[in-house]
């Protein structure tokens, strides 16, 4: 049995498309608030993947997941650890990102153990640089990378993206060079019609235009655009897909399905 679990929490909005992306794909799939969760810690080990899905998790806009990010750390931090260690899958999406990223899982190479969240971070996702709420289609180029998610998608895929917050930056911009030979950039935003990546190709001024960030291992992913809102053709405004009716999202969903079903059978 492949099961994914869907993380709920105040100010969370995206959890039931992206169930329904997980299902689509194979996975059975619970939606657990975070509060059930935190009474029953050990049920997150019977899952294979773990999505934390975009929203403003507890109403917080600016630094958006923070609280998550310490309720996940603090009171599942072994659970999560042993998780993550045991090369299961987790998905932090848009607001899922920035709680990925303020619990030191993502760039995730900082120790080797979960701790809280303190200004040692390495990195983090501020304003948008146009200072503004930004929601469009945006095109990314999927990388040379260790992520699970990604793995034999070669073609650019579009996806949306809606955040206010989503500027990735590097405490030490020297370390950007070292994210991209572990191979832990597996998307960035690309120009359909310029060489050069600049805003709105780019809708929140990321440095090396990063869209997404996986750890060294792959199986954790952290992204700004939103796969769960373009799995159909009919999602697209201009009705676009796979010759199937797919949507470029549903790609990310199948990889993760396809490596927990193989890891489901291979413990059997």
């Amino acid at each position: 049995m492949t099961r994914a679990l869907v993380l709920r929490a105040p100010g969370i909005n995206c959890d039931r498309e992206t169930a329904h992306a997980c299902r689509l794909v194979g996975f059975e799939t619970d939606l657990l608030h975070i509060n059930q969760l935190l009474k029953e810690p050990g049920r997150l080990l019977d899952y294979t993947l773990l999505v934390i899905p975009g929203g403003f998790s507890y109403g917080d806009d600016l630094g958006a997941g923070t609280l998550l990010a310490k309720n996940l750390t603090v009171h599942l931090g072994s659970q999560l650890q042993q998780f993550i260690d045991e090369e299961r899958l987790v998905l932090g999406i848009c607001n899922g990102f920035q709680v990925l990223v303020r619990a030191g899982l993502l760039p995730g190479n900082v120790a080797d153990e979960i701790t809280p969240t303190d200004s040692k971070a390495i990195a983090s996702l501020t304003d948008n640089t146009s200072a503004q709420f930004e929601c469009r289609w945006v095109t990314l180029e999927v990388e040379t990378s260790m992520c699970v998610f990604t793995q034999w998608i070669r073609q650019p895929l579009e996806l949306p993206v809606a955040h206010g917050e989503g500027q990735f930056v590097l405490a030490d911009a020297g370390m950007l060079k070292q994210l991209q030979r572990k191979g832990q950039v597996p998307l960035v935003y690309a120009s359909q019609t310029e060489r050069e990546v600049a805003y709105p190709a780019n809708p929140n001024g990321s440095i090396a235009n990063i869209a997404g960030i996986c750890n060294a291992q792959g199986n954790v992913l952290g992204l700004m655009p939103h796969p769960e809102r373009y799995v159909s053709a009919m999602q697209h405004p201009l009705r676009k897909g796979s010759a199937t009716g797919e949507g470029d999202g549903l790609l990310i969903f199948k990889n993760a399905y396809e490596y927990a079903k193989s890891m489901t059978d291979t413990r059997r």
